[in-house]
């Protein structure tokens, strides 16, 4: 498996856990038998309300040997409604009380979007915060003191364009080392990972399946299936794997990461051993091919009436 290098040296493995959308009773089980059959690399998230569970299955891995914590590469995300920057150790603290770990190797602001103080989430307009009150750049400065005081050793962004990165970039002390979006053969995103690469911002790719378990809310009424397209089920075929198998080694054969979320023990595995597969450089043109710009996660539930945010000024702006 490939591993991807930090500037100061650190590796994090190209194929990591995710865990939104886990289900309480189910998560904890998972990572555990994740890290039993070799992931070290594992992304949580406060919003995702499972890391106290995660966090047990972390110390029942330490007390049990199948693990030494600084083994393992555990993210986890500052909150839309944790932008202040007197609110960002408090959030980290919470997660790292929840995960029963005394530092992150990861911590990412979630998304360039500000929810008012206390309102994790809300149907209208009046829950939200223009990003002006909460400077992304405010926001960062925060981020950076985390590092200075060891409570996490990495800081990055999740849901972050070219302009969005160019303009943290001209502020910040320390730059992000992440970025963190969805990315699939429907959307390499390849502008941006290569502004990525030259500014030595690694690459995460979330929903690299397509998120085919999010709620129906959050869902189009006529999505493409990556697992029935036509060339990810040959190439799929010729090698005797499963599509998602051949979706999770284009991400990783990129070099990038990309953390598929699973709680079935036999697919795990499958997840795992899809670094072992050997695309040839044909197979991964043709995947190559198959970009066409189309988001699972289109933003667009971000849209309130009246609202400080859309979709466009998310993705292009």
């Amino acid at each position: 498996m490939n591993r991807l290098k930090f500037r100061n040296g650190d590796k994090i493995d190209a194929i990591g856990l995710g865990t939104w959308k886990s289900e309480p009773g189910e998560v904890g089980q998972a990572v555990r038998e994740a890290i039993k059959i070799g992931y070290r690399h594992i992304d949580c998230a406060w919003i995702y309300q499972n890391e106290a569970e995660i966090g047990q299955a972390f110390q029942e891995a330490f007390t049990e040997g199948d693990v030494k914590r600084e083994d393992l590469f555990v993210t986890s995300k500052l909150w839309n409604s944790f932008h202040a920057a007197e609110d960002v150790e408090k959030a980290v603290m919470e997660s790292l009380k929840a995960l029963q770990l005394d530092y992150l190797d990861l911590y990412l602001i979630h998304w360039p979007i500000a929810h008012q103080p206390g309102v994790v989430f809300s149907e209208d307009a009046a829950g939200f915060a223009p990003i002006e009150d909460y400077p992304i750049a405010d926001t960062w400065k925060a981020m950076e003191a985390l590092v200075k005081k060891d409570l996490v050793k990495h800081i990055g962004v999740s849901n972050f364009n070219i302009p969005k990165l160019q303009r943290l970039l001209e502020t910040a002390e320390i730059a992000p080392e992440m970025n963190q979006v969805e990315s699939h053969p429907l959307l390499a995103q390849n502008e941006l990972l290569q502004f990525c690469s030259d500014n030595q911002i690694l690459y995460t790719a979330y929903s690299p399946l397509g998120s085919r378990d999010r709620s129906a809310g959050m869902k189009g009424s006529d999505e493409p299936d990556m697992f029935e397209n036509e060339v990810l089920k040959g190439i799929a075929d010729n090698h005797g794997v499963h599509p998602a198998q051949i979706l999770i080694k284009w991400a990783e054969g990129r070099g990038t990461c990309v953390i598929p979320k699973s709680v079935n023990p036999a697919r795990l595995k499958q997840n795992l051993d899809s670094a072992n597969i050997a695309l040839s450089e044909n197979e991964m043109n043709e995947i190559n091919g198959l970009d066409k710009g189309y988001r699972f996660l289109d933003g667009k539930f971000w849209e309130r009436e009246g609202g400080h945010y859309t979709a466009e000024n998310l993705w292009n702006n």
